[in-house]
């Protein structure tokens, strides 16, 4: 879906649900993380790529070695944004993230 797709209070809703319910953000929704939101709908950003970017940091940031120290809590929708312009670049299809998201509740049920 791209964000043409949905009009920008339903985009911006939608990619802010998906950051609040990351694992590892603090959950809270700031107005820097609205107005992030909506300029990435106005750049035509896909919200499969916010949320496929939101769910491969979440795994990669869980995926640490055993004993490393814990990382602190994401604070800001920004703390994606290099995520997000690597999922853009990404040549995978959606079966990648279907095994990242399944790998992160994997992680996230030994946690």
């Amino acid at each position: 879906m791209t964000a043409v797709d949905l009009d920008l209070p339903e985009f911006v809703r939608r990619a802010l649900a998906a950051y609040r319910t990351t694992p590892g953000t603090c959950g809270v929704v700031r107005r820097p993380d609205r107005e992030l939101a909506a300029q990435l709908h106005q750049r035509g950003v896909p919200l499969a790529a916010i949320e496929n970017a939101l769910v491969l940091a979440a795994a990669r940031r869980l995926a640490r070695l055993p004993g490393a120290p814990p990382l602190p809590v994401v604070r800001s929708l920004a703390y994606f944004i290099p995520v997000i312009e690597e999922v853009l670049q990404m040549g995978v299809g959606p079966e990648y993230f279907d095994h990242v998201r399944r790998s992160l509740l994997r992680l996230l049920r030994t946690q």
